[in-house]
């Protein structure tokens, strides 16, 4: 699954560069991915994109994959987000504050099946047929 990163305030190009820093390195070695396979994805947001973060890119040797700037988001964080808010929805307490909320995160985060992950990007091009079906249009994804 990766590190989960919390994110304070409003992200910009150097909180998303520092957040790479910290935990993709560790995550990626932890997957056991040979490094030559992997290719990261992200879109094309400003911080993204900034010259700070595509010199982290460059210099940490992650292969992006090419991204258009008006495509759907095909990224499979969005359906890993939509199991975690269903898994956050069985607990039956309330939580009394922001750290409680990220606390829960964290602990369903973490214990995420493997084949939660692999069931999403074995679905890509599914994924990808459809938008190409739909010439770039909705779908169901």
């Amino acid at each position: 699954m990766g590190h989960l990163a919390e994110v304070e305030g409003r992200m910009d190009a150097d909180q998303y560069v520092a957040i790479l820093e910290e935990h993709i390195l560790s995550s990626l070695e932890e997957s056991g991915i040979p490094e030559e396979k992997v290719i990261f994805q992200q879109d094309n947001d400003p911080k993204h994109t900034s010259k700070k973060a595509k010199k982290w890119m460059k210099d940490n040797n992650i292969t992006l994959l090419d991204w258009l700037a008006q495509s759907p988001d095909l990224s499979p964080i969005e359906n890993q987000w939509v199991h975690l808010k269903r898994e956050l929805a069985k607990y039956q307490t309330a939580l009394k504050g922001v750290w409680e909320i990220w606390e829960r995160v964290v602990e369903v985060w973490n214990n995420i099946p493997p084949e939660v992950c692999q069931n999403l990007i074995e679905s890509m091009p599914r994924w990808l047929e459809a938008v190409i079906k739909a010439k770039g249009g909705h779908t169901k994804y």
